[in-house]
C-alpha cells in the first residue's frame, strides 16, 4: 500500500442517492449527516464538499481499492472496520475491485470549531482535519457504530440528546487524533500484503464449508502461526478465528431466507458443526438466532 501522485483516472460523478439505502437526512440530526451505501464495484468521483467526510467500511470480504484525494493516491486493501477521512474542500475518486459497503458520516465545519471552543484541551486554530486513507481507531469506530445503530431505529424519546452526545464524542476523538496539528501522516499501519490479504480471505471464502486451519493460513502467507496472528489481526482489526466465523454467519444469512433448507442444513453448509456451534456465533455476530433472523 502506498500514496503517490499520480495523474487521475477518468471520473463518473456520483449521484447522492446511488447505492443509498439508508440516511439520516429525515431524522432532524444536527451537525452531521449519516449516509449507509452498497455499491457493486465500481469508480466514482466526489466533489470537495464543504463538510468533513468520514467513512467507515463495513464490507464483510476485503477488497482493493483505488482511492485519489487531492493529488495523493492511496492502492490498498479495505476491510471491515477501516476509517478514510477527506477534509472539508478537497475533492476525491475512488475505484472499488470488489462489492462495496460503506457509511459516510458528513460533519459541519463549523461544529467543530464550536467544540474546539468548549474543550480546552484543542488549541481552536488547529481544528480543521488531516486526511487518511485507511485508518484503525477502535474509539471513533465505535461512536460510529452507535450513530449507526440509531440511524436504524429512527427517532424517538431521547434520542435528540443521545445523537447530540454521540456526534460531540465523535468530533473530539477527531480533534484529538486528526486535527491539523498532527503531522503524523501514516499510511503504513502494519499487517499481511495487500497479496497475502486476498489470497488468504479468498481461501476462507472459497473453503468456508471446510475444517480451516491455522495452519494452512499461516502457510499460504508463508509465515509462522505466532506472526501470521498478530499480522492477520492487524490488518482486519480480529483474530483469524473470529473472521472466519464472521463470514461463515454472512454465507449464512442468504440461505436463512431459503424456506426449503433447515437451520441444521445451513450450519453445516456454511462450515458450522452442529446446530449449537451455529446458533451461538450467529447471535454474537448479529445478535439473533438463526430462526429469529429468518422469521425477520
Amino acid at each position: 500500500m502506498k500514496t503517490v501522485s499520480s495523474t487521475k483516472p477518468v471520473t463518473i460523478t456520483h449521484s447522492s442517492e446511488e447505492g443509498l439505502i439508508n440516511s439520516s437526512q429525515d431524522l432532524g440530526w444536527e451537525y452531521i449527516v449519516f449516509n449507509e451505501y452498497q455499491l457493486a464495484p465500481t469508480q466514482i468521483s466526489y466533489p470537495a464538499f464543504p463538510q468533513h467526510n468520514l467513512y467507515l467500511c463495513l464490507a464483510t470480504r476485503p477488497y482493493r481499492i483505488h482511492h485519489w484525494m487531492g493529488k495523493q493516491r492511496y492502492v490498498g486493501i479495505y476491510s471491515r472496520g477501516d476509517i478514510g477521512i477527506t477534509p472539508a474542500g478537497i475533492a476525491s475518486i475512488y475505484r472499488t475491485e470488489g462489492n462495496d459497503h460503506f457509511l459516510q458520516i458528513q460533519i459541519e465545519r463549523q461544529f467543530l470549531h464550536q467544540v474546539a471552543q468548549n474543550t480546552d484541551e484543542i488549541d481552536a486554530s488547529t481544528v480543521d482535519l488531516i486526511p487518511k486513507f485507511r485508518e484503525r481507531n477502535p474509539q471513533i469506530e465505535q461512536i460510529i457504530m452507535m450513530l449507526y445503530s440509531e440511524l436504524h431505529q429512527g427517532s424517538g424519546w431521547g434520542s435528540k440528546l443521545y445523537i447530540e452526545s454521540l456526534s460531540n464524542a465523535l468530533a473530539v476523538n477527531l480533534l484529538r487524533d486528526y486535527s491539523v496539528k498532527k503531522t503524523n501522516f501514516n499510511l503504513h499501519p502494519g499487517g499481511l500484503s495487500d497479496s497475502k490479504l486476498l489470497l488468504v480471505t479468498d481461501y476462507i471464502n472459497d473453503n468456508i464449508d471446510t475444517e480451516i486451519k491455522l495452519s494452512d493460513l499461516a502457510a499460504l502467507a508463508g509465515i509462522s502461526q505466532f506472526h501470521f496472528s498478530r499480522l492477520f489481526k492487524k490488518s482486519v482489526g480480529m483474530s483469524p478465528h473470529k473472521f472466519v466465523m464472521q463470514q461463515r454467519v454472512e454465507r449464512a444469512k442468504p440461505l436463512l431466507k431459503n424456506p426449503h433448507l433447515s437451520v441444521t442444513e445451513i450450519a453445516l453448509l456454511c462450515g458450522f458443526n452442529s446446530h449449537s456451534h451455529f446458533g451461538k456465533y450467529f447471535r454474537q455476530f448479529t445478535g439473533f438466532t438463526p430462526k429469529q433472523y429468518r422469521a425477520g
